[in-house]
């Protein structure tokens, strides 16, 4: 097949601000949940949000463009892959994670991007998002919750698979304490210690409260490097934190949970696992930009990386596990 120069990436890749903060204002002004509700036009979505008509027309139409939204004359709906998750009423609603992931300190790390690719790190904060107590940890406990539909459960299903009896877990950078709450809903045996920031953690005993389970779940605050974790526990949760740190760091700290781990203990680790390439699947592949902008020294680790780090610690063999939506995999990493 003959193929001829095409510029358009060109003109996708630098209007790419455009499609997030578009995306974010929808979000913001709740159209995608308006036109689940039946407002479903310009006029009426205007009406509802309380916005001038033109710019609701134009928002919703370069939102059909991007195949956020369908459009039969002049009514709109919402695309029938993306529906559930941009429907603030669903079950599977992921529409919040705009508040997080376009948070304007992050905004303003991806502008100095350049700076960043120059220094070997984040440019515009000393430690970016790692300093001690930071607020943005809070936004992402609520925000990015949803998240958890589809990991917490199958990483609780792991968990209670590898240790049907007594089992203590502990919860490492716990956010909203929704993988740790899952255990303890799925395992009556299972009681839960909730490690992170103390201002993190009034969101996950907002949520042990509302799933019913806040005698099961405690509270550990403080920095994963330096409180004293007890234990010994027969599973240890790592979500969404060895990548923002270096290899030498998540070994340090791959040695502490070895040394809290019952000796059939495990580790269970939820992260963006490239392939060895490093360059597909795209979104986790991708995942390395994210921490260059906003860490120190963050990265996406490979499998293989992953396994030497764990052994160089102490441990034995992983298992791979990929969540059903592709993005993520779930480490079981033995004692």
């Amino acid at each position: 097949m003959e193929h001829h120069p095409n510029p358009a990436k060109i003109f996708e890749v630098v209007n790419g601000v455009t499609r997030s903060m578009a995306f974010k204002a929808a979000v913001d002004n709740d159209l995608f949940t308006g036109i689940a509700e039946g407002s479903n036009t310009a006029p009426a979505l205007a009406t509802r949000a309380k916005l001038p008509e033109r710019s609701t027309r134009i928002l919703c139409d370069f939102l059909v463009t991007q195949e956020f939204l369908t459009k039969t004359g002049s009514a709109y709906a919402l695309a029938p892959d993306l529906a559930p998750f941009l429907d603030r009423h669903s079950p599977a609603y992921l529409a919040s994670v705009s508040e997080f992931m376009l948070a304007p300190m992050f905004l303003e790390a991806t502008l100095h991007l350049g700076e960043a690719i120059k220094k070997g790190g984040v440019a515009t904060e000393p430690d970016g998002t790692l300093s001690p107590e930071h607020p943005v940890w809070v936004n992402f406990a609520r925000s990015m919750a949803p998240l958890t539909t589809i990991s917490a459960p199958k990483l609780a299903a792991l968990v209670v698979a590898k240790h049907p009896g007594e089992c203590r877990v502990l919860d490492i950078a716990a956010s909203h304490g929704l993988f740790g709450i899952a255990i303890a809903k799925s395992h009556p045996k299972a009681q839960i210690v909730a490690q992170d920031w103390a201002n993190v953690l009034t969101v996950a005993k907002e949520n042990a409260e509302k799933h019913g389970v806040p005698d099961r779940v405690r509270m550990l605050p403080g920095s994963a490097f330096d409180v004293d974790f007890g234990g010994p526990y027969e599973a240890i949760l790592v979500t969404n934190f060895f990548h923002h740190f270096d290899k030498p760091t998540c070994e340090k700290l791959m040695r502490k949970f070895h040394a809290a781990l019952a000796p059939d203990g495990h580790v269970a680790t939820l992260e963006f696992v490239p392939n060895a390439d490093r360059v597909t699947p795209p979104v986790q592949a991708a995942f390395s930009l994210t921490m260059l902008v906003s860490t120190p020294a963050g990265d996406a680790y490979t499998f293989d990386e992953y396994d030497q780090m764990f052994r160089a610690a102490g441990f034995r063999d992983s298992e791979l596990h990929p969540l059903e939506n592709g993005m993520q995999t779930i480490l079981i990493t033995r004692k």
